[in-house]
């Protein structure tokens, strides 16, 4: 009895060893698989502004799945930094952020507003001022509307205010690509991403009139909206809109119309009751009585 248990035993501790063994060797295999599908990828090492250079300081490598690398990334120093040539942040970039091909220049060259633009874009500015410029609140990467103002001399009401491009993106106030701090700043000219087309209206609109920016909340309004003329009559009454057109319903001035005065009826005037006519008849009064003759003829 004594045997067997000692043998039961023995083939448990064996049974263990083993166990533990291929446990141990699973796992070191499945580190190693880990390890080899793992690729260092280049982040940011401190806040990069726009134009800062990259240097060997600022930035550092870390581990990204391999089949998680975000695209545009660079996975070795030599490639982002390559020797006698020099790269700059095009966008703010916070620390650990990976470094992407988009926000920094190509090789050898510096910050440039071109660099920003989308395919088929272009860079234009425009003159703003204090009002204008929405009190310096307009800053590079907003979203803005731009208006028209301008005289119509064949017009009854002067000058006119227009809509004339929406959803417009700023790149740059000045000669400022980035405000990394967010502080207002008024500026004197707004480089905005249009199309051809849209360059050309708005280097016509500069010489017809004066142009405004309407600042838009970022990304809740993509969509366009319906745009209408306005004259110096709607600052009082409103708009008159396009069939189909339903805005939003404004207050108009009441027009207080007195009530009728209501006169009396002028009351009918009684008529005169006639003097008896005379007649041939005497009263007597003797007394307090009073009596009534005839005379006929004879009567005075």
């Amino acid at each position: 009895m004594r045997r067997q248990t000692l043998i039961a035993l023995g083939i448990a501790i064996f049974a263990g060893l083993i166990a533990v063994y291929l446990a141990n060797t699973f796992l070191t295999a499945t580190e190693e698989r880990n390890n080899k599908k793992m690729t260092p990828v280049a982040v940011a090492a401190v806040p990069l502004q726009y134009g800062a250079q990259l240097t060997p300081d600022k930035i550092k490598f870390v581990e990204y799945p391999a089949s998680a690398i975000p695209a545009g990334s660079f996975t070795n120093a030599a490639e982002l930094i390559p020797a006698n040539a020099r790269r700059v942040a095009l966008r703010p970039m916070a620390i650990n952020e990976p470094i992407m091909a988009d926000k920094v220049t190509g090789k050898g060259q510096g910050a440039s507003i071109a660099a920003l633009l989308a395919d088929g874009k272009r860079a234009v500015s425009v003159r703003i001022d204090d009002v204008s410029g929405v009190a310096g609140f307009v800053q590079p990467n907003d979203a803005v509307d731009v208006l028209i103002t301008r005289s119509l001399p064949s017009a009854n009401n002067g000058q006119v205010t227009d809509v004339l491009l929406q959803n417009v993106r700023v790149l740059a106030t000045d000669q400022q690509a980035d405000n990394p701090e967010g502080k207002p700043s008024v500026a004197r000219t707004a480089t905005l991403e249009v199309d051809p087309l849209d360059a050309q209206k708005l280097a016509l609109a500069q010489q017809a009139g004066s142009l405004s920016l309407v600042l838009r909340k970022p990304g809740a309004e993509q969509q366009l909206t319906a745009v209408q003329t306005v004259n110096l009559n709607d600052l009082r009454y409103g708009y008159t809109h396009a069939p189909g057109w339903q805005p939003v319903a404004q207050a108009r001035p009441v027009r207080r119309v007195s009530a009728p005065v209501r006169r009396p009826a002028p009351r009918p005037v009684a008529a005169a009751t006639p003097a008896p006519p005379l007649g041939t008849n005497v009263e007597v009064v003797r007394g307090t009585k009073g009596d009534t003759y005839t005379v006929g003829d004879y009567a005075g």
